[in-house]
């Protein structure tokens, strides 16, 4: 038979007092529900009360019991009644302090007998001195029992079968787990728990109603089945170990629907008592239930396992407590949201507090207050990996540098609370008048509404508040109704409803301590193209709130995790053109994207390739040791629009870049749009730079606007810093007075070989032999390369030329320059080599020789393109193979020129200049330098 604890008998009668229970105590049995505790007629609660006097509940009463020695025998039905015990059970003293160890196993833990088998031996291995485990109800098991109320009530037959799956799942992990006596026992109990809910579960079907304390107490049962299933296999090897019905030990006062309070002052006596008649070394204590003073049964509500546990410490004093669960510990940040999140060694209480509070999965706020008082470290450990340390939660330690963590940031970590709407009452009429915001939040408060954050200006102008979305109309209307005629007055101009928000909170107890965080925060916010919607911040400074929208939730919490915590700049990459220069650049990206991770904390990953006819995508980054063959042979049809945003649009990457590798103007012309968006932009591909000026006025304006980069250092120069060169120069103050340089790689190479006697043709041919020229080489022979860099230049240095403004000697003769096919353009090039002969022979009599430049003459506010000559001891001159060369005379050089020199042409270099403009975009995005 099976019996309650000895010495203390929670009190049913007190349950059927409370909810409108007849108890007839001739015989000591239990009277079914009368009328008035189901909202049925008459004739239901007859029903009912017939269908109770058949069943054991009111044939035995809610427990039977006949006396046992040791809590292990115990089980209960439902509350227990006080009663006397026929002989007197000498009185143990409750230990407390170091001795003790407690321990809670959440549903995961226990779900399967497999599961429970390892609980069993993490709980002998601990070498503790005595154990106190607090086991919440199998997994699932606690919703299987809050659905059986559900379809009860809704008069839904099929809670029979629910509950007879509820057996089956016990039944059977109790046939795994256990034998003999144990087993039979168990079993028997089980059954007969399972018939008296059976018998509840008809009554509440009949009646169409269930009260708060008999739906509680139907729902704890999952923990009483999984408490002395443990306890059992345990003592199966021969181990002393009780388990315990907390019900009998913690006493709550609720306070509200959704929360309770200890009374630790009745749960330490209850607790002393229980241990004086069931002392033992393990127990293995029911999670999530209670009872109230007034011994009637009820729950710990949401997450109540881990505020059992926590209040259980508290009551022992114990020297630690454990929260077994299925992650390693407590993260930086969501890992679902943000992939480099790592796990956390240490954090305060105040630290957990507030991330918890903040929608991180940590513990519940209330389940750290018990143990705040006695400092008592919680330990959040993983039960599937037992060599992770996890995350332990108390104190802070004078040093905490023993964990790995980057020490430079007093960020702890990051969370996020998301659908909610923020809520802006403003006006003139509120400066200075007290009991405006008692108003505001009086009227919040009278439609249940629960406000999130609260954020106002000094100047008392506005208040705004964020309020969850489901809740926002009726707060709206609630304050439409309190200040119409405030409203109607003009002393406020307008309730302003904000929907679609989520708020970001950084959490650490070294900020309060440490200046420039809230800066660093809005930096890396407003570096990746996020706009804050209202801030606040506690004179504590242990968070910093903000709200932003929801679409950005994800790229804003990515952003400061990565510049706050990790300091690691990871940039998602589309990459437009993968022909020569594009395809050297992605395989530069691979041979270095290693190193740059490593060493520089940068990292870089190419979300998307795409060329004219093909692209391929990528959620997490494209394997660039596979590039070609995945664009080969995974290619889908090249689409721009879908390109940007797939690379723009994930969310787990708070930076963009596209980089446009190609020479297309049709591609050129969406780099506005992509910069409106928030994607940098880096190319060599000059035609946005050199194409019409006012489109090129608004992009240089929208750039300088925003947070958002445009990097074309390669539009140039390819490899070399003539852009960088030229800005340094103009942002130190000094003033261009003109830039001359050979431009054109291609046509430095032609004119460095075209010496002697050698034929113009036959050195152009040569060049295009040796790749140096476009396919077609009169691109490069009509100076429309050399003219476009040349306005390029210009507009850098402030000059507003169009590029029909530039004069241009084109160096392909006038018939050639329609012919339609390259093959009879180098034909009959040779036709004309008379001309260039000359213009050569004349130079070389005079000692000088031909170069073809560009000039940007900034004091008469010009510039051109033509073929000079120069004297053999002028820098132009001394040039070699495709080198580019360029002269910046200026105020502070005017005697002396500065010059750069070095290959201007070349797919390794014009990638090479690509690449260096991706690391400075890393570098402004906050990279290390």
């Amino acid at each position: 038979m099976a019996f309650a604890s000895p010495s203390y008998r929670m009190s049913l009668s007190a349950l059927s007092h409370h909810c409108d229970l007849k108890e007839d105590r001739s015989d000591n049995k239990i009277w079914p529900p009368r009328t008035n505790t189901f909202s049925s007629s008459s004739s239901s609660s007859s029903s009912t009360i017939s269908l109770l006097k058949q069943s054991s509940i009111y044939r035995r009463g809610f427990i039977s019991y006949s006396g046992r020695k040791e809590s292990s025998n115990s089980h209960i039905f439902a509350s227990v009644t006080d009663v006397s015990l026929d002989k007197v059970v000498e009185k143990v003293e409750l230990p407390k302090g170091d001795t003790w160890c407690v321990h809670k196993f959440g549903g995961t833990c226990v779900g399967s007998s497999e599961r429970i088998k390892n609980v069993a031996q993490i709980i002998v291995n601990d070498d503790s001195e005595r154990k106190l485990v607090v086991v919440s109800a199998m997994s699932k098991v606690t919703d299987m029992m809050y659905d059986l109320i559900a379809k009860a009530q809704s008069r839904d037959d099929s809670y029979i079968s629910s509950l007879d799956a509820v057996l089956e799942k016990h039944r059977l992990t109790a046939l795994d787990l256990l034998e003999g006596d144990e087993l039979a026992g168990l079993l028997s109990r089980l059954h007969d728990d399972i018939n008296n809910l059976k018998a509840m579960l008809r009554a509440i079907y009949i009646a169409g109603h269930a009260t708060e304390s008999f739906s509680d107490f139907v729902v704890g049962h999952g923990e009483l089945w999984s408490a002395q299933m443990l306890s059992s296999l345990i003592r199966k090897n021969e181990i002393d170990c009780n388990w315990m019905d907390t019900r009998e030990v913690l006493i709550v006062n609720p306070t509200s629907s959704n929360q309770v309070d200890p009374d630790y002052l009745e749960s330490e006596k209850r607790l002393e008592k229980w241990f004086s008649s069931n002392p033992s070394k393990i127990i293995i204590a029911t999670g999530f239930i209670a009872s109230t003073a007034q011994n009637i049964p009820t729950t710990l509500k949401r997450d109540g396992s881990d505020f059992s546990a926590a209040i259980m410490g508290a009551l022992l004093r114990a020297r630690q407590v454990t929260i077994w669960t299925d992650v390693n510990g407590v993260y930086s940040a969501d890992p679902r949201k943000v992939s480099e999140a790592v796990i956390l060694r240490t954090l305060s209480y105040q630290e957990a507090w507030e991330m918890s509070y903040f929608g991180a999965n940590v513990l519940h706020p209330r389940t750290i207050i018990p143990v705040m008082q006695y400092d008592i470290p919680i330990v959040i450990r993983n039960i599937f990996n037992l060599s992770a340390p996890g995350t332990m939660i108390c104190q802070p330690s004078v040093s905490e540098n023993q964990d790995g963590e980057n020490m430079d940031s007093p960020v702890k970590g990051f969370a996020t609370i998301d659908n909610l709407a923020l809520v802006n009452v403003e006006g003139t009429g509120m400066a200075g008048v007290p009991g405006t915001a008692s108003a505001i939040f009086g009227a919040v408060k009278d439609v249940g509404a629960n406000v999130i954050m609260i954020s106002q200006a000094s100047s008392e102008h506005s208040v705004c508040f964020a309020v969850p979305e489901k809740e926002v109309e009726a707060v709206s209307a609630a304050l439409h109704t309190r200040f119409r005629q405030a409203l109607d007055a003009g002393r406020l101009s307008q309730v302003a409803i904000i929907p679609n928000c989520s708020i970001l909170a950084a959490v650490g107890q070294k900020m309060a301590s440490t200046p420039g965080v809230s800066a660093t925060l809005f930096s890396a916010l407003a570096k990746a193209n996020i706009n804050i919607r209202a801030i606040a911040q506690g004179c504590s400074e242990y968070n910093v709130t903000v709200v932003v929208k929801r679409e950005d939730c994800i790229r804003a919490l990515r952003a400061v995790h990565s510049r706050c915590f990790l300091s690691r700049t990871t940039i998602a990459m589309g990459i437009i053109g993968p022909g020569l220069i594009g395809g050297t650049l992605l395989d530069q990206l691979k041979d270095q994207a290693a190193v740059l991770k490593e060493d520089f904390n940068i990292d870089l990953r190419v979300m998307g390739i795409t060329g004219s006819r093909t692209m391929v995508l990528s959620d997490m980054g494209i394997d660039l040791s596979r590039w070609r063959e995945l664009l080969n042979e995974k290619g889908e049809v090249a689409d721009l629009e879908k390109f940007a945003q797939h690379v723009n649009g994930n969310h787990f990457i708070p930076n963009t870049a596209i980089v446009d590798c190609t020479a297309d103007s049709s591609i050129a012309i969406r780099y506005y749009d992509w910069l409106r968006k928030g994607i940098h932009v880096i190319t060599p591909n000059k035609k946005a730079n050199s194409g019409p000026l006012d489109k090129y006025l608004k992009l240089r304006a929208l750039q300088r606007q925003s947070y958002t980069h445009y990097f074309y250092e390669a539009t140039v120069g390819a490899g070399l810093p003539i852009i960088s060169t030229l800005r340094g120069l103009l942002e130190t103050g000094d003033k261009i007075l003109k830039i001359e340089g050979i431009f054109s790689g291609t046509l430095s190479y032609i004119f460095n070989n075209f010496v002697d006697s050698r034929a113009f043709s036959e050195v152009v041919a040569e060049a295009k032999q040796a790749g140096y020229t476009e396919p077609d080489p009169r691109d490069d022979l009509s100076g429309t390369d050399v003219r476009r860099k040349v306005v390029i230049l210009a507009r850098e240095s402030g000059l507003k030329l169009e590029l029909s403004d530039v004069p241009v000697e084109s160096l392909v003769p006038e018939p050639l320059r329609g012919v339609a096919s390259v093959e009879e353009f180098m034909e009959r090039l040779p036709q004309f080599d008379k001309d260039m002969a000359k213009k050569q022979q004349d130079a070389k009599d005079a000692g000088d020789v031909l170069r073809y430049v560009g000039v940007v003459d900034v004091v008469k506010q010009r510039g051109l393109v033509e073929l000079r000559r120069y004297s053999k001891d002028h820098p132009f001159a001394q040039l070699s193979g495709s080198d580019n060369i360029i002269a910046f005379k200026t105020l502070r050089y005017e005697k002396q020129p500065l010059i750069v020199r070095g290959p201007g042409a070349g797919a390794e270099v014009t990638a090479g200049g690509v690449f260096s403009d991706i690391l400075r975009l890393a570098s402004y995005l906050g990279a290390p330098s």
